[in-house]
């Protein structure tokens, strides 16, 4: 992680703090943001990444081209084969992308308001806590007995921590947000609105008997660990352990309306898209992609760098690291799904009738 400086840098010194080569005149020059290749003017950064775009690379008004080694070439040959084509300067990286996300970090930074030091007079604060001094604590935020803030934590609004919670420096957390007594979040997190982090996993033993109809509820008694730089994105929830801890690892990247059950485990530097989720006991290696709508049965073991396709139900453990599974059936006119519907039902049926027809026609033994 490259650590920028809060001042305004020129484009030759952004260069130099992301290790990223700086090729033109004019390295002393000022941007003042980010913008797509259609939009961006003189004074503002684009990239490319995918060469179907290179035409419109080369008709982009933008002072300066975040790119490859490739596309630098083919855009510079170009230029110099076309003498109304206007000569760029260039930010030349491995990863166009991933050095596009870090400047747009750090312009976005630039634009940020100072919010340390300050404690809003509608916050309460436990007698029993302390607040850094260069934390900020927004309004009608709530700081129950023994919670811990790292330097710089951000409590934007309206946030509950509970009892003998742990937050990391740096961390930022957005309003609503309600993590319960005794979870601990790494550093440089950002929890978006709505998050719930510690509720109750979905624990209950059925009493069916005749004299007892009742879901009996298990105590949920585990923590929720969470390390550093993880984001979870709005109303998600992750659930506390019913007796060990759930935890998700370092680098975690999570959105909109995930699910987490207790006593899961998710492998640093995992992403899961929205309204994805993960049932009880399971465990995630580092470095899954899970798409977005698909869900995990408890109990299971997925394997490093796995791969999951939005939509797709994962009932069974995955062994073999670095697979992509995929399980959605595409979509369909109305009309035509009701009839492969009707025959997806009859397929056991026809099952038995192929198996009677194999049957008969199976030589005798004499």
């Amino acid at each position: 992680m490259h650590d920028l400086s809060s001042k305004k840098l020129s484009i030759g010194e952004l260069a130099l703090a992301l290790d990223a080569q700086f090729l033109g005149d004019k390295p002393g020059v000022y941007m003042r943001g980010v913008a797509t290749l259609q939009d961006a003017q003189l004074d503002q950064i684009s990239f490319l990444v995918n060469p179907l775009y290179r035409q419109q690379a080369l008709l982009s008004q933008a002072g300066v081209l975040i790119v490859n080694q490739a596309d630098y070439e083919f855009l510079t040959q170009t230029t110099s084969m076309h003498s109304n084509t206007e000569v760029k300067a260039y930010l030349v990286s491995k990863n166009p992308y991933a050095l596009f996300a870090r400047i747009a970090q750090y312009f976005a930074n630039l634009s940020k308001p100072n919010m340390t030091g300050f404690i809003h007079p509608t916050a309460f604060i436990s007698p029993h806590t302390t607040v850094p001094s260069n934390c900020y604590i927004g309004a009608f935020c709530v700081l129950e007995s023994g919670v811990t803030l790292g330097s710089g934590v951000r409590l934007v609004s309206h946030v509950h921590l509970g009892k003998n919670v742990v937050i990391g420096a740096d961390t930022v957390i957005h309003p609503m947000t309600v993590i319960y007594d005794e979870c601990r979040i790494g550093a440089r997190g950002i929890i978006h609105g709505g998050v719930v982090i510690g509720s109750d996993g979905f624990g209950f033993a059925p009493d069916f008997s005749t004299t007892s109809k009742e879901w009996v509820k298990i105590p949920q008694t585990g923590r929720v660990i969470i390390g550093d730089d993880v984001e979870l994105g709005a109303s998600s929830t992750v659930d506390r352990g019913a007796m060990a801890d759930t935890i998700i690892g370092n680098g975690c990247k999570f959105d909109n309306q995930v699910q987490i059950g207790h006593n899961a485990k998710v492998g640093d530097h995992t992403v899961m898209a929205g309204c994805s989720g993960i049932a009880g006991s399971t465990e995630l290696g580092p470095m899954c992609v899970i798409g977005g709508y698909s869900n995990f049965s408890g109990h299971l073991q997925i394997a490093e760098r796995t791969t999951v396709s939005g939509g797709t139900s994962i009932t069974k453990s995955i062994k073999e690291p670095g697979q992509h599974f995929t399980g959605v059936f595409p979509f369909i006119p109305h009309p035509r799904w009701e009839k492969n519907a009707a025959i997806i039902r009859g397929l056991d049926k026809i099952r038995q009738q192929i198996k009677e027809l194999m049957n008969t026609k199976k030589p005798h033994n004499e």
